[in-house]
């Protein structure tokens, strides 16, 4: 049995982590912090009998530290498919595992769900026939589509089982191209050219379920950098969506959006971390007991809109959330809304923020910095820039910091100032909504 002396030498960290007894693995799981998850089993242990059976069995745990959440959780459907353990293969009301499958035979091959009867004959990674590969098993098919459409959504695929005569839905949407009925329907010479890219297509795909993402993320940035200098702009957005879709995916594969509930920077000591880090630029900055995270939403010239995001001693705050209507419909850039909601804000007796985060680069944070300078407000400011995100930091001269993609104080803020886009959206939709069925 497990003691509990022996988790205090597991790592902190993303990973995965196997539960044995002698040489046989009983169970694996993924944690982003492997040392705080295999506590968890022994508390649920007094609980449910599941876990209590995987604690009793074991007599050891053993950890693989990785990358990122994306790697864990390929990693860990790698070792569930080679050893199958006991306890990761009872306990599924009868269901076989979920796997993803790449019918990588045909001329045109799939990428689709599918669920194994035998759990062994998946583990080859191939059908009997040879015919296809299988990527899993992982634990939900929700799990499995969020997965299967972050990745559509950076390398196109087909998930059509047969061919038609026109071009399917998806290809008008830039998630089926080149499209293989359009291809198999050509007659000229961009028939094998177009063939080719969509092989090509798949094999990436097979490169990202194998893990394999950094190199798809460099050539994605050296795409953006190509055509930025370029001056192909529509295009460079495009790439630009791809990378951030990616970024999302190596930090949050199981989820397409997290739960904002769950933002903590409490947790594992970030918010202590993040301080640290950040008083290197402000030295007088003592405490993060409020956190204001700032962003206008302009999709049209009517029912501009701005939105505030509130952290309160590192934890996502709904009740201190607040919406601005732009009053001045006459502004012509978000520059001068921003500057509208940070005066608007300040008039009111709310708490004072401790740091304030703004959605954008060096632009934004100045028109902010500048903005509080005229109320007499001395509060730090970082912007988050993006392509690729990074911290700007409200000093002179501006400093940028890319943090890594293991850095887990860094990628809560930026969810947090997606939470801010969202907040503001979601008000401006109200209003056209409103204000159409008016």
């Amino acid at each position: 049995m497990i003691e509990k002396n022996e988790i205090d030498n597991l790592p902190s960290n993303i990973g995965v982590y196997f539960f044995k007894k002698d040489s046989k693995v009983l169970y694996i799981g993924k944690s982003v912090n492997i040392k705080a998850r295999v506590r968890s089993h022994l508390e649920n242990a007094k609980l449910d009998r599941k876990e209590s059976l995987i604690v009793e069995s074991s007599d050891r745990i053993e950890a693989v530290v990785v990358e990122n959440e994306f790697k864990a959780l390929i990693l860990e459907s790698q070792l569930i498919k080679k050893f199958h353990p006991k306890y990761n293969v009872v306990w599924k009301d009868g269901k076989s595992y979920l796997y993803i499958k790449i019918t990588t035979r045909e001329d045109y091959p799939k990428v689709l769900l599918s669920r194994k009867p035998d759990f062994a004959k998946a583990s080859s990674g191939k059908e009997n026939d040879g015919q296809s590969l299988y990527f899993g098993p992982f634990s939900s098919t929700k799990v499995a589509e969020s997965l299967l459409d972050d990745i559509r959504h950076i390398v196109p695929f087909c998930t059509e089982k047969n061919l038609s005569r026109s071009s399917c839905f998806y290809s008008k949407i830039g998630l089926c191209q080149p499209c293989p009925n359009f291809i198999n329907n050509c007659r000229d010479r961009s028939r094998p050219v177009l063939k080719r890219i969509y092989r090509n297509n798949i094999r990436r795909v097979v490169k990202v379920l194998h893990g394999g993402v950094t190199d798809i993320l460099n050539n994605l940035y050296k795409q953006l950098k190509s055509l930025t200098k370029e001056k192909k702009y529509e295009e460079a957005i495009f790439i630009r969506n791809k990378i951030f879709r990616l970024e999302r995916l190596i930090n949050h594969p199981t989820s397409n959006v997290e739960t904002i509930h769950e933002l903590s920077l409490q947790k594992e000591n970030h918010l202590a971390i993040f301080l640290k880090e950040i008083k290197k630029y402000f030295p007088t900055l003592e405490r993060l007991d409020r956190i204001e995270a700032y962003d206008i939403s302009n999709l049209q010239k009517s029912n501009q809109v701005g939105s505030m995001v509130v952290l309160t001693k590192g934890v996502i705050d709904k009740d201190e959330y607040r919406r601005f209507r732009i009053k001045d419909q006459g502004l012509k850039s978000d520059f001068d809304r921003l500057k509208e909601v940070i005066r608007r804000r300040f008039k009111n007796a709310w708490q004072l923020p401790n740091l304030i985060i703004v959605d954008g680069g060096r632009p934004q944070v100045r028109v902010v910095m500048e903005t509080l300078k005229e109320i007499n407000q001395k509060i730090p400011v970082l912007g988050i820039a993006k392509n690729p995100d990074r911290l700007v930091i409200g000093t002179d001269g501006y400093s940028t910091i890319r943090f890594p993609q293991t850095n887990k104080a860094f990628n809560i803020i930026r969810l947090i100032r997606d939470e801010s886009h969202r907040f503001a959206k979601k008000y401006h939709l109200y209003l056209r909504k409103r204000e159409f069925l008016v």
